[in-house]
């Protein structure tokens, strides 16, 4: 006679189980929400750097430099002798060279450092110094006013028709029919140029200063974004046709920073580029996500953290980041170019533009030590000048009848 083993399971066996498996299910819902929430937290600071690169803002920069002492003497005035004006000692504070320090209701130049001690600068200043205590900022723009009124040069104020509508920009007359549009850079203005506009005015340049879209006065984008020269660029197109329709034969395009961008995309991308005989760039922003792993860098965020803030940008404007990698195609810059680039500049990278310059025959580098960002004007103007007027000496076309 056979017997079959009682295959039914204990009670307790089964509550076991059960246990087991609502604590793995625990487990598994747990690590669900913990990837929701990363994947949460990614895409909100992804926003949230986007934003820092895409969202147009004209709010100047705050008065973080607490004057210390200053002095303008009886002497001074009479005689034209510089003032000196003490501020705290930063990275900044004792670069050498030239720089705006404005202040509320009021502006001078400061020029060469006097004197350093562990904690201030004492610097050269023309004008009439703030007081002690008082609120101020660098300006490297140096001058906040116009052409005329910043540098003796007569000008008028124009608009020219792009896509968006009518932009404004200053117009400096020269005596050649080689013109130059100049093109400022992300968050900027005109002001950047009238540190060199002299120089190109003696050099009989015609000068276009150019405003583009999302500017104060200009047309904006209907995102109100900016796209980084993925669109703006065209209104480089629209400045160069303004200058040939008014008697341009050529047309110098000179960018700083994100302008950079601008203009090397209008090169790529514009049936005009053919009129452009050469090109002067400024900090040029040649390679997007190299510029977003410095500043990410900066902020001490990990890689992916910047992989993250890349994509959310691309999905929020379009741009396709290798159309502005030009260091890794250098071949696409094909006309002769002057790159100057800040040894110090920690909001563009150099590292592509020495790239750029190592692969490219027809590429001037200039490294500028001690500058910062767009300061290689600044921190030698002497020197900056002179390789700018040799560079374009050659380009220019005269006589310009109009």
């Amino acid at each position: 006679m056979s017997t079959t083993a009682d295959q039914t399971v204990p009670d307790g066996a089964v509550r076991g189980r059960r246990r087991r498996f609502r604590s793995l299910r625990g487990w598994l819902i747990l690590l669900l929400c913990l990837a929701l929430l990363a994947a949460g937290s990614l895409a909100a600071f992804g926003l949230y750097y986007s934003n820092q690169l895409l969202q147009v803002s004209h709010r100047p920069a705050g008065y973080g430099l607490k004057v210390t002492a200053a002095t303008h003497t009886a002497a001074t005035r009479t005689r034209g002798a510089a003032s000196t004006v003490t501020l705290p000692r930063n990275r900044d504070t004792e670069r050498p060279g030239v720089y705006g320090l404005s202040w509320r209701g009021g502006w001078a130049v400061v020029t060469g450092v006097i004197a350093t001690t562990a904690s201030t600068v004492t610097r050269r200043l023309q004008g009439s110094p703030p007081p002690p205590g008082t609120a101020t900022r660098l300006e490297t723009a140096v001058w906040l006013s116009d052409p005329q009124h910043a540098r003796g040069l007569r000008y008028t104020d124009v608009r020219f028709a792009s896509p968006l509508g009518a932009m404004p920009a200053w117009y400096v007359p020269g005596t050649a029919y080689t013109w130059v549009v100049a093109v400022h850079g992300r968050g900027s203005n005109r002001l950047d140029q009238l540190r060199i506009l002299p120089t190109l005015h003696r050099l009989g340049l015609p000068v276009l200063a150019i405003s583009y879209r999302n500017d104060v006065g200009a047309p904006a984008e209907r995102d109100q974004l900016y796209h980084l020269g993925d669109r703006e660029w065209r209104d480089v197109e629209a400045a160069v046709a303004y200058a040939l329709l008014h008697g341009a034969r050529q047309v110098v395009l000179y960018g700083w920073s994100m302008g950079g961008a601008l203009v090397t995309a209008f090169l790529q991308r514009s049936p005009l580029a053919s009129r452009v005989p050469a090109v002067v760039l400024d900090a040029p922003v040649l390679d997007w996500r190299a510029t977003l792993a410095l500043q990410g860098a900066k902020r001490g965020l990990p890689l992916p953290l910047t992989w993250t803030a890349e994509e959310v940008v691309h999905e929020r404007i379009g741009i396709r980041w290798g159309d502005f990698d030009l260091d890794d195609t250098p071949s696409r810059l094909r006309v002769p170019t002057l790159l100057f680039h800040g040894e110090q500049d920690t909001t563009v990278p150099i590292q592509p533009a020495r790239h750029l310059a190592a692969e490219s025959a027809g590429v001037t580098f200039v490294a500028v030590p001690r500058a910062g960002h767009t300061q290689g004007w600044n921190v030698d103007p002497t020197r900056y000048e002179r390789r700018v007027a040799s560079f374009l000496r050659p380009y220019v076309r005269r006589p310009y009848v109009r």
